[in-house]
């Protein structure tokens, strides 16, 4: 459903549009030519209109063309009619778009040496063996540092583990369990003075004051705590039980089901990981907690400890006891850096948009879809409304996907929800000024010829062209979508979405994104699954960053010119295609369109 759906004020009028950005006949001349010029003038953002954007699709001077005009347009053809088979993946070959399948390790984490330090409690004086005081702690935060290791956070360790992709040259990863005061007294005050983060994994049951037993954080430190960017809060069960592997199912399900319910319903946060008590699971025990949502489990053990790449999972990560610092300060070791298939074009290798273009099937369990991947991202915004095929007609696109949310206000607008920058038109198109507020925080995808940002949408910065060219230099096109899926490497939980309409609702959905090897992804699910499903779909496909696109009866895919959805979809104004290595003639903006053969392009 497009995104006006999940806006009170419902959708937009063409007349809305017209009198909030003006025709080429109004708009000032000076802003269209001198616009890169005052790009960093005060006050350019505050004048949204439709802009010309045909200087960021000009080729540096020099630049010879490639091709003569008689036959360009067959040089250009070429690369869309790649012979890439279609597939089935399975597990195996999930591994082949960038990231193990969740939750195995990756073979290039499995070489790295990653430690993960757990702590107990920190006190003056010490009650036990395993205790420390203070001044032990911050001695060895001293020796961390002073040795050139470089503390982690969880997100960092499990994107590392499961797409091999190297840490810092020494990471390490410190970790507490059970939530005493001294974390909130002594250990929060170290970290702040060293500006080192930290996990601390906490059972509900004892802030309660319900388990009887030493000090313990309150709510009030833990949400202190959690407020802070050092730190990470995780689930410790309910209660810690001694060995989880005796429960019964019920009871199981109930210490880490519960605990992570009551730990976001306190704190805000998303619980994505989960610390066993005492160190004891066996398969049962993972798999309740696979199911309960978490994103990573912890273990331990007494003798024969482990870096984090020798686990057996990322629902068993192994830790070391704090007492082994001195010995691992001088082989923690972050990893190689990960191989890549296929050259890559930008200087800091985030990106890789010269990898043939390719449409896979992937079977999750009960789920299907279908992804298209590699070449470079483009849109086009179209005249009108279109089926998927016919926009891409004429053109040297290999494959695509609906794109962003419109108007719904006549059959025949191409108006957006939210401003719009195409490699089409090379025109930028202002959102509503009275809708755009209701926008801020949508994923505003970015893309230029060498790399895509998803950044948050926020109307008085991004309703303009220089307001997105601040954002990223050399922008080529732009259009906000309607939620993250996968960001950071991260699948998003249901408290993420907000208020947007029906994200947890079971339908077809479209999306797009980079995998783990930089490489651009179109696709679309041919079951019906709802957002969070569809994030965790991804996460496993090997994302390391997803948005959602139109859905529901606009759901569409197209490869080669064959629409790959077993329905005829709903018309759309708005596509994001590839275009494959052999068809981009170096220009910055290398979509081509033969308007003969494609007419929903020309201006009417």
């Amino acid at each position: 459903m497009p995104l006006a759906g999940a806006l009170s004020t419902g959708a937009i009028t063409m007349g809305d549009v017209v009198s909030a950005a003006p025709g080429s006949a109004d708009q000032p001349r000076a802003l269209n030519t001198q616009l890169f010029a005052l790009i960093d003038a005060p006050g350019v953002d505050a004048f949204p209109t439709t802009v010309s954007s045909e200087r960021l699709c000009s080729r540096p001077l020099g630049l010879v063309e490639a091709e003569a005009a008689g036959d360009r347009s067959e040089k250009l053809f070429q690369g869309a009619r790649l012979g890439a088979a279609s597939k089935t993946l399975g597990t195996e070959a999930i591994a082949q778009l960038g990231a193990a399948p969740w939750p195995s390790i990756h073979p290039q984490a499995a070489e790295a040496r990653v430690p993960v330090l757990m702590y107990h409690d920190v006190l003056e004086p010490p009650e036990v063996f395993f205790d420390l005081t203070p001044a032990d702690f911050e001695a060895h935060l001293q020796t961390i540092l002073d040795k050139g290791l470089t503390p982690i956070s969880p997100d960092q360790l499990v994107q590392h583990l499961r797409t091999g992709a190297p840490l810092p040259e020494k990471p390490v990863l410190i970790t507490f369990d059970d939530g005493y005061v001294g974390h909130y007294e002594h250990v929060y005050p170290l970290l702040q003075k060293y500006q080192v983060p930290a996990t601390f994994f906490v059972f509900p049951g004892k802030v309660d004051g319900d388990v009887a037993g030493r000090s313990t954080l309150t709510w009030d430190q833990l949400k202190t705590m959690t407020a802070d960017p050092l730190i990470t809060i995780g689930s410790h069960s309910v209660t810690h039980p001694a060995d989880l592997r005796a429960l019964s199912d019920d009871d199981l399900v109930y210490e880490v089901v519960e605990s992570k319910r009551r730990l976001e319903s306190e704190l805000g946060v998303p619980m994505r990981y989960f610390s066993y008590p005492t160190g004891y699971y066996d398969e049962r025990v993972a798999q309740a907690v696979a199911d309960a949502g978490y994103l990573a489990a912890f273990t331990m053990r007494e003798q024969d400890e482990q870096f984090a790449g020798a686990s057996e999972s990322l629902l068993a990560i192994e830790r070391f006891g704090q007492s082994s610092l001195d010995a691992l300060v001088d082989v923690a070791w972050g990893g190689s850096p990960t191989p890549s298939a296929a050259p890559v074009a930008v200087a800091d290798s985030e990106f890789n948009f010269t990898a043939p273009v390719e449409v896979q099937e992937i079977d999750l369990e009960d789920q299907s879809l279908s992804i298209i991947t590699g070449g470079q991202p483009v849109t086009i915004h179209a005249n009108s409304r279109y089926q998927l095929t016919d926009i891409m007609a004429g053109t040297n696109l290999a494959g695509a996907v609906d794109g962003g949310f419109f108007s719904l206000e006549y059959l025949d607008s191409n108006v957006m929800i939210g401003p719009v920058l195409s490699q089409s038109t090379r025109q930028f198109v202002p959102g509503y000024g009275g809708e755009t507020p209701r926008l801020n925080g949508r994923p505003l995808v970015l893309i230029a010829p060498d790399r895509v940002l998803f950044v948050p949408f926020e109307a008085d910065r991004h309703n303009a062209l220089a307001g997105l060219a601040r954002e990223l230099p050399g922008v080529t096109d732009a259009f906000v979508a309607a939620a993250w899926l996968v960001k950071d490497g991260l699948p998003q939980p249901a408290s993420s979405f907000g208020s947007l309409f029906d994200y947890d609702a079971r339908r077809h959905r479209a999306f797009w994104g980079i995998n783990t090897a930089g490489q651009p992804v179109v696709g679309v699910t041919h079951t019906m699954v709802d957002s969070v499903q569809l994030g965790e779909m991804l996460h496993q496909a090997g994302l390391r960053d997803a948005v959602m696109l139109d859905s529901g009866a606009s759901t569409s895919l197209a490869y080669q010119g064959d629409s790959l959805v077993g329905y005829i979809p709903r018309p759309v104004p708005h596509i994001v295609g590839l275009v494959p290595p052999d068809a981009n003639n170096g220009s910055p903006c290398p979509l081509v369109v033969d308007e003969e053969q494609n007419t929903t392009t020309v201006k009417r």
